[in-house]
């Protein structure tokens, strides 16, 4: 409610900063039990629960206390341009909260998408009206109660679980001042479209799908391309808007390299998140859990099919695994051509296209041949090769000689139709926040 906003913008910076440092510490005392129901919730291994998602979201929420705690100034301006009234004008350039936000998160990461809205958002002084997904409600619903005993105010922080017709109810009606949406390109081209229809003209933030390329250069070292390229596509069951799915490689490299990461594939563990194989993780056999439901298990397989009917070499899986739940094998397909759906199209599951390449020149040109540009990755020796080709890739987060590595001080997001704007970082702040300049007459004539 507007009556929310208005009570936590009331309570200055200092006071947001320290709410949120109070929810980061509630989160980290709490870090076992959330960990659990994001597996429950989600499927992923505990240990990608525990090791990565929990510390993350506590980090998010102890970032942006820090930014509301010390972004409060204004900028002071003397104004003395050709069109001023006179001398004497004071000007004061400050940020305020965009108002009342709608936000609606995915169900891949649950934890996290929650902390990377309601954190920049709290720390702006904005109201917000949370949409979390059907199948993942658990994680966001128990950080609700630890918001409450933190001590933030009534209504500043409201969670709606709920499906498409709630999330449409979010975006159509004409409280909120913002909408801020992660999920599925098809649906943020939808949202879009409904936005510019709104009397306010809401701002808008989407965080959308991906196709991303890593591309493994004639440089790299072999084991480090194998276990960097696994990384960026199995982690989350391939459940990863950023997942690395399109992995280039130097034709000089290239059996070698599909010889090692199927074998790699094949030894993966695909298990429940919360059996024994899920309990650590190793690079080596990174453990893998089931997807999410139904419907994005006969997605994938969807897709497996039209790859192989379509003439990829399938090298590792291609099939559910054989118990109970929406497990799939780990999936590598060889032989790749660029104009295959799997190539083109976002799989959001455990399935890797391998290509062969020969130039530089050329990987550039095919890794740019998408509509999306989330992330990218380039494995290679070349240091000054490698960050000269990053400047030429369209993505808005290039990984060298690493993948999946996020801060909380780092934006993310990104180019062409993989979202408009971005989250984390000082950035994702400014996203919230709408900047205001008062003029100031002197006092007499």
């Amino acid at each position: 409610s507007r009556a929310g906003g208005a009570r936590g913008r009331a309570a200055g910076g200092q006071g947001r900063g320290r709410l949120l440092s109070r929810l980061a510490d509630l989160i980290e005392q709490h870090a076992e039990e959330l960990a659990w129901l994001e597996t429950l919730d989600n499927g992923k291994p505990i240990a990608e629960s525990r090791e990565l998602d929990v510390p993350l979201a506590a980090s998010v929420y102890r970032f942006y206390a820090g930014l509301a705690t010390s972004g409060a100034a204004g900028q002071l301006v003397r104004p003395s341009g050709p069109v001023t009234a006179g001398e004497g004008l004071l000007a004061l350039v400050e940020d305020e909260p965009v108002g009342v936000v709608g936000a609606i998160i995915p169900w891949n990461f649950p934890l996290n998408m929650q902390a990377w809205k309601l954190g920049p958002a709290l720390a702006a002084g904005c109201t917000v009206v949370l949409k979390t997904a059907p199948q993942t409600p658990l994680s966001a619903n128990r950080v609700g109660e630890l918001i409450v005993e933190a001590g933030f105010p009534p209504g500043v922080v409201n969670i709606v679980p709920g499906g498409d017709d709630a999330g449409k109810a979010v975006v159509q009606h004409e409280l909120f001042d913002k909408i801020a949406f992660t999920g599925q390109t098809a649906v943020g081209r939808q949202i879009r479209q409904e936005v510019a229809k709104s009397d306010n003209m809401k701002r808008l933030s989407l965080e959308l799908g991906g196709k991303s390329p890593m591309v493994v250069t004639e440089s790299a070292d072999m084991a480090r391309a194998v276990d960097i390229a696994q990384l960026g596509l199995f982690v989350n069951q391939g459940q990863c808007c950023c997942a690395s799915s399109r992995i280039f490689v130097h034709s000089s490299l290239y059996d070698e390299f599909c010889e090692k990461i199927a074998a790699r594939a094949e030894a993966k563990p695909v298990v429940a998140g919360w059996e024994r194989p899920a309990q650590e993780l190793d690079e080596k056999a990174w453990p893998q859990g089931p997807q999410i439901d139904q419907d994005q298990l006969d997605r994938i397989m969807g897709y497996i099919r039209s790859g192989v009917q379509e003439g990829a070499n399938l090298l590792a899986g291609g099939q559910r695994v054989d118990r109970d739940g929406y497990f799939v094998q780990p999936t590598v397909f060889a032989d790749v051509k660029d104009d295959m759906t799997i190539a083109k199209e976002e799989i959001f599951g455990p399935v890797m296209q391998i290509m062969k390449f020969d130039d530089a020149e050329e990987v550039i040109a095919r890794a740019n041949d998408t509509h999306y540009g989330l992330g990218a990755g380039i494995v290679s020796t070349d240091e000054h090769a490698a960050r000269s080709m990053a400047e030429r890739i369209r993505a808005g987060t290039v990984w060298i000689n690493c993948y999946d590595t996020f801060d909380t001080a780092l934006p993310f997001g990104g180019f062409k139709a993989s979202g408009i704007s971005r989250e984390l970082g000082h950035a994702g702040l400014r996203t919230y926040q709408e900047t205001k300049t008062t003029v100031l007459g002197p006092p007499r004539a």
